[in-house]
């Protein structure tokens, strides 16, 4: 094991069974999606193959996460907290990240009782994107975005359309609140279009995801390739 492996090890606040809690944020949309358990060799595990290995504790062994499954985590990062007593992965998590087959583990909400709900968002773009998708059942005399959706597609892009318009005009422009409102616009009735197809941010966050690492030129000519 590397000299730096250790020294990162060495910098962790293992407790009194030689553990550390470990969380596990999924990349792209920023979801925390479970916390586990790690010892020395869980962490070293999980350096050395890029994967979310974790500390069984009802088994007392090693667990590779997906193993069985085959929801893997691939380890995009990993931090300490500042008192150095819990590690977060960054991952990119395949398939559900709950035994319970949850997309996340923190489904139940509190309010009187814990309640199953669905899991929170993990961004503000993937609330808003939710907000839009509730109001696809408002009333359009009520709602913007209900009167956008029962206007059909093409009225959506065409509003896409000029929202792109005064986005470069705004970025042409150079001024700065103007770009940002403009940006903002664009983004926004994206969303709506994307609601419109029945597709969500994340769809698109998991693509851009797909070419992290992958040279945009030669991105580019395999998507030329396959047309």
């Amino acid at each position: 094991m590397s000299e730096d492996t250790e020294a990162l090890l060495a910098a962790v606040r293992w407790n009194e069974q030689g553990l550390v809690p470990a969380i596990a944020q999924e990349a792209r949309s920023g979801q925390v999606l479970m916390l586990a358990w790690m010892n020395a060799d869980a962490l070293r595990a999980t350096l050395a193959e890029g994967r979310g290995v974790y500390w069984s504790r009802s088994r007392g062994q090693l667990w590779r996460k997906g193993e069985s499954s085959g929801h893997t985590q691939k380890l995009l990062d990993l931090r300490l907290d500042c008192d150095g007593d819990t590690v977060l992965l960054r991952v990119l998590q395949e398939g559900p990240a709950c035994h319970t087959g949850a997309q996340t583990c923190f489904f139940r909400a509190a309010g009187e009782h814990w309640t199953e709900t669905t899991p929170p968002p993990g961004s503000f773009l993937d609330s808003l994107q939710e907000t839009i998708h509730a109001r696809r059942r408002a009333d359009p005399g009520q709602s913007y975005v209900a009167k956008l959706l029962h206007g059909g597609q093409d009225r959506i892009l065409k509003k896409v359309g000029e929202e792109a318009t005064e986005f470069v005009i705004a970025a042409k422009n150079g001024e700065r609140e103007a770009i940002i409102g403009e940006a903002a616009d664009l983004l926004f009735h994206t969303l709506v279009a994307l609601e419109e197809r029945n597709l969500h941010i994340r769809d698109v966050l998991d693509r851009l995801a797909s070419r992290e690492g992958v040279s945009g030129l030669a991105e580019k000519a395999a998507r030329g390739a396959q047309t």
